[in-house]
């Protein structure tokens, strides 16, 4: 395997959704809004090759154009502004992600899987165009990698990198990309410094 994906996805939300479990009469569905890629060589110095981020027009299940929260745009800084100008039809945008990860392994913290797959396809009527063999949960390698579970279990895709002060450029909290960075970035560290082998993402 030459090289890994990582991966983040922005998902809707409003006030009081996740306590909710996205199940009030008011919440969205939690349909992918921005998906973002970053390609990790597992050879050489490691080096984050190409990086991609899609934005998704999200629809309910009745195929209407949901209207962004403003507590999902205060997080994410995505706006209907940027959706009018960016956004695909998920069936694209998931064609582009399953072009860009080739055969390659996609990894997310957690099972961002879920929200960009299981649910966003469920709700717009598509098959998954990737199946859930492909997807990884990037945590099992920071376990592999030394990093103590309750550690793990209360750090956030945003905050990994800190944690591991890695020095990187500045990123964004809640942007797909910049969360999938960050994650990227702390794996690369530690494969070149021999913490996390290139055999851990087989």
């Amino acid at each position: 395997m030459s090289h890994a994906v990582i991966f983040d996805c922005e998902f809707l939300t409003a006030e009081g959704a996740p306590s909710r479990f996205w199940c009030g009469p008011r919440d969205p569905d939690p349909v992918v809004a921005q998906i973002g890629l970053a390609r990790l060589e597992l050879g050489d110095e490691f080096a984050i090759a190409e990086t991609l981020r899609l934005h998704v027009i999200p629809r309910d299940r009745h195929g209407k154009r949901v209207a962004l929260d403003p507590l999902f745009t205060r997080l994410t800084g995505i706006t209907e502004d940027v959706l009018d100008s960016d956004g695909l039809p998920l069936a694209d945008a998931l064609a582009q992600v399953a072009a860009f990860a080739g055969d390659a392994r996609l990894w997310s913290w957690g099972k961002d899987e879920f929200n960009m797959l299981a649910i966003s396809c469920y709700i717009d009527g598509i098959a998954p165009p990737i199946p859930a063999t492909r997807f990884a949960n990037a945590c099992d390698l920071l376990l592999a990698a030394g990093m103590p579970y309750d550690d793990l279990i209360c750090t956030r895709s945003n905050t990994l990198a800190d944690y591991y002060k890695v020095d990187h450029p500045p990123l964004r909290g809640h942007d797909a990309l910049d969360d999938a960075l960050g994650v990227a970035f702390t794996l690369q560290q530690l494969l070149r410094n021999g913490a996390l082998t290139p055999a851990a993402f087989a």
